[in-house]
């Protein structure tokens, strides 16, 4: 039977009780040696597990953007849908045909925007569903400045005054308009039906 190796805490506590005992005979024998503590037991740390690699696994297949102000098709598209889906894709695919236009090219802010409110209500009142409103894309400027103006004032405008009061009880869904219609320099301002 093979004998087993004090644990350090066993040996702490022998430590202890030979420090406190007094001797029968102090003198005939000399002081017994303390068992050798044992050695420490190297620590067995799991070696770390690779995840197999394989070139580009973890590659982005397009670099991220950082637009601060996404562009206005992305913002239109991200409303929610509130007319009938089948209708809807017919407008984007320029089969439906408007039954009103009005044209902004040209125009100033302080006579588009009372122009776009006049249009917008009389078409409703009208009976009108879809009408066409035509922006413009925006001249390049020759010298862009140090702070950056979005190309096309109205075209960026329209839609935000399309989503305000008076015009926001008539309009239903605005979405930019097929490029049979004017493409980008253009909307599609679909109406709510008058009560």
């Amino acid at each position: 039977m093979t004998r087993r190796k004090l644990t350090e805490d066993e040996i702490d506590l022998w430590q202890k009780v030979v420090k406190q005992t007094e001797r029968l005979s102090p003198g005939a024998h000399s002081t017994p040696p303390y068992p050798p503590k044992p050695k420490p037991k190297p620590i067995n740390q799991p070696e770390p597990r690779l995840d197999p690699f394989e070139v580009g696994s973890r590659s982005r297949s397009k670099p991220e953007k950082h637009d601060l102000k996404p562009s206005i098709a992305s913002s239109l598209a991200s409303d929610p849908l509130q007319m009938d889906k089948k209708s809807f894709r017919r407008m984007k695919g320029g089969k439906l045909r408007p039954e009103g236009k009005l044209d902004l090219h040209g125009m100033r802010i302080d006579t588009a925007h009372p122009a776009l409110t006049r249009f917008i209500l009389s078409a409703q009142a009208a009976g009108k569903r879809l009408v066409l409103v035509v922006t413009g894309k925006g001249k390049e400027r020759d010298e862009p400045g140090p702070m950056p103006v979005p190309r096309g004032v109205l075209r960026h405008k329209v839609p935000q005054w399309l989503s305000l009061p008076p015009l926001s009880q008539a309009v239903m869904q605005v979405t930019p308009a097929h490029f049979s219609h004017g493409g980008e320099g253009a909307y599609y301002v679909y109406l709510r039906r008058r009560r």
